[in-house]
């Protein structure tokens, strides 16, 4: 039987190329590719792969908030994180998140299939190019007392947060998020407060350094 596969990056010749690869692996199926955060959620939810190749950088919802909601909405989906980011923050907010493989997007397809075949067997992957980030993570947690944008804000806040970065207005947000504009301006007056930050410049600048959003328009 083979293993279902949705792909998920906001690039179209990223998801083309990855389709292209995976096809010509035994055993793998690619049902479904998707470009942001939320309609992978919902295509997860409705198709239920074996596996959702993830990218973390995508509008609306990122992939990190992504694969959170995937845990809780379909919990038998498995996440493969496949990413530019080798950062600490990035592997680590992924596999809090609910993740159960981590690769960078230099890997050959040969190692992406054997990812996507060991999470579907219920295993966890990390590519060996960030394996030591994962282990210096572990040895060194209660000596870490790290402050990011996943310990500080909710949430809600950072699902607000990441689409005011992306330019989107108070009432594209409610519309987008199903709640009143005036919830969304009181998570945004939270969010500057709990950040101290005054202005949509520097709350933008916030996003894409805590991997909420990316520089790309």
């Amino acid at each position: 039987m083979s293993i279902r596969i949705v792909l998920a990056d906001d690039h179209a010749i990223v998801r083309h190329g990855l389709g292209q690869g995976l096809q010509q692996e035994e055993g793998l199926e690619i049902i479904g590719q998707t470009s942001d955060g939320r309609s992978t959620v919902e295509m997860a939810r409705e198709l239920l792969p074996d596996v959702v190749v993830m990218d973390i950088s995508m509008p609306d919802l990122n992939g990190i908030e992504a694969t959170r909601e995937i845990q809780r909405e379909a919990p038998g989906v498995r996440v493969v994180a496949l990413s530019m980011h080798s950062a600490k923050r990035y592997v680590t907010e992924m596999f809090r998140a609910g993740a159960s493989g981590y690769l960078l997007k230099d890997c050959d397809f040969a190692e992406l299939a054997q990812a996507i075949r060991a999470v579907a067997d219920g295993r966890t992957y990390v590519s060996p190019s960030i394996s030591n980030t994962v282990v210096n993570d572990l040895v060194h947690t209660e000596e870490q007392a790290e402050t990011t944008a996943f310990s500080l804000l909710t949430q809600r806040e950072r699902e607000v947060l990441q689409l005011l970065a992306e330019g989107k207005t108070t009432k594209q947000i409610a519309l987008s998020l199903h709640i009143s504009p005036k919830t969304v301006e009181a998570h945004r007056l939270r969010v500057m407060n709990k950040l101290q930050i005054d202005n949509i410049a520097l709350l933008t600048k916030y996003a894409i350094q805590e991997g909420l959003t990316s520089a790309e328009p």
